[in-house]
């Protein structure tokens, strides 16, 4: 089932994500739709608070972008009570966007890789290290969790600029081509 994705400017986008246990009611099935969803909006990752849901859980399938990344070929996972332990590399920027701020993009810089621990669909602990392009829709996703957005890591300056955009969003004034969950 496809569900709709919350916009900027839902409360629920800014606040600090729980963790599950593996008995959290109807998890195969949730997992199923947020990938679902993610597909139908052509995104490459999702979380929890972008569907309403306050829990530590996302979901990435980067291997479209395989061509590009050799080693994104089958990158698909689920991400459950995720932790990042560590973050290093040289930083650097990437141009990134977000199901939940749709038409915006912005530079980002983040490390190069992280190591982290997580639960995957199964609720098997993985403590792992991601590089290049996998850490970078990690780190976003994980942020999701966070509570935080790609947004926050740009300058005063642009996040200013992009300040009449975001009230708009916040108003429940956006176009996309997925379904989205509008302020009221």
């Amino acid at each position: 089932m496809t569900l709709p994705i919350y916009l900027y400017g839902w409360p629920l986008l800014r606040k600090p994500s729980e963790d599950i246990t593996p008995d959290y009611p109807g998890l195969q099935t949730l997992i199923a739709d947020m990938f679902e969803t993610m597909y139908k909006a052509d995104g490459v990752g999702l979380a929890g608070p972008q569907i309403g849901r306050n829990i530590r859980i996302f979901v990435v399938d980067a291997s479209p972008l395989d061509e590009d990344d050799p080693s994104l070929a089958g990158f698909k996972r689920t991400f459950i009570n995720a932790h990042i332990t560590e973050r290093g590399g040289e930083p650097f920027l990437y141009n990134e966007g977000c199901l939940s701020l749709p038409g915006i993009h912005e530079d980002v810089s983040r490390p190069s890789w992280i190591e982290m621990t997580y639960r995957d669909e199964n609720f098997v602990e993985h403590h792992e290290r991601f590089e290049g392009y996998a850490a970078r829709v990690i780190q976003h996703e994980y942020d999701h969790l966070d509570g935080k957005l790609f947004i926050d890591y740009v300058s005063p300056l642009r996040r200013k600029l992009l300040l009449p955009k975001l009230t708009m969003m916040a108003k429940g004034k956006a176009r996309t081509s997925y379904k989205i969950k509008r302020m009221k």
